[in-house]
């Protein structure tokens, strides 16, 4: 099959407002992120590939995404589920070992949107703004129903590794500053790679200016020059007191915007790769494309 001819075929399942959805976010131009994202079990629509169905709906965006009433706290673009607490997670800094050298801010940033389905607690057809006329959705989507072995209820089903739950404890550390935070007062301009890292046990981080800000990233082997989707992401954020400015011994202002690790920096849902790795873990490529080890 080709790229065309897949492309023809994923468009039909995305209609109504997921197709309004993939306009603003400026992805129909690109076969490769809608053919995957139809071939996942993201794909919770109705001709899903994937284990878990729901039968109200054909739309494949709407799961996560609106083109209107989203959820203006969640630093994705258009957000359609409702953003859980971040004080009900409990993260991996408070097991309180002697390895971690980042400051862990409250969960927030992408992680917060992946938690939003992934925590177990709302049903993954719980959405702001639900396919059809009024926010309710249409007849056929309020009589939809669930189907599928990793579902109870439309909540992703309890003891799977998918059900990541409140408790962060037992999981890869998100909203923790890269490679133990910064040494240095202030970080360089955008598209100045950054080695002044706490822990020298990391690669560089890279950057460059987009919309104003300085994004972060590291290289992953053979991604290409400038920052791929491939990559490894790191999220810019300012998190007041969580930077270890006072107490940690760095000398990095409490304000100054710096890169974290969260969900998305070694995930990416909108991809076909196992488990959505941003790249095959073949000898361990994903973590030592920031661990030096």
């Amino acid at each position: 099959m080709t790229k065309k001819s897949l492309f023809k075929g994923s468009m039909k399942k995305v209609t109504g407002s997921a197709a309004v959805v993939l306009l603003a976010l400026g992805v129909l131009g690109s076969t490769q992120a809608l053919a995957g994202i139809a071939n996942t079990k993201h794909n919770l629509g109705s001709l899903g590939t994937g284990t878990n169905k729901f039968s109200g709906t054909e739309e494949i965006c709407v799961f996560c995404h609106t083109p209107h009433g989203a959820d203006t706290s969640a630093s994705v673009p258009l957000w359609n589920r409702t953003m859980p607490a971040a004080a009900s997670f409990t993260t991996y800094n408070s097991l309180g070992t002697s390895s971690l050298n980042g400051a862990t801010a409250p969960v927030g940033s992408v992680s917060l949107a992946c938690l939003s389905c992934h925590d177990g607690t709302q049903a993954m057809s719980t959405m702001i703004n639900a396919p059809g006329s009024g926010l309710a959705g249409s007849a056929a989507f309020q009589a939809g129903t669930w189907a599928g072995a990793n579902q109870s209820g439309g909540k992703i089903g309890a003891g799977l590794i998918t059900n990541i739950g409140t408790d962060l404890k037992n999981d890869h550390p998100v909203g923790i500053q890269y490679a133990g935070g910064p040494t240095a007062a202030s970080l360089p301009a955008a598209g100045t790679d950054y080695t002044g890292f706490k822990d020298a046990d990391f690669q560089p981080a890279k950057s460059t200016a987009l919309n104003g800000q300085t994004v972060w990233w590291v290289e992953a082997a053979g991604s290409g020059v400038g920052r791929q989707k491939s990559d490894m992401q790191l999220y810019t954020r300012t998190e007041a007191a969580y930077v270890g400015g006072s107490g940690a011994g760095s000398a990095i202002a409490s304000t100054v915007s710096q890169p974290y690790v969260e969900c998305a920096s070694c995930h990416d849902p909108h991809t076909e790769t196992a488990t959505f790795l941003r790249v095959a873990n073949t000898n361990s490529a994903v973590c030592l494309a920031c661990h030096i080890k």
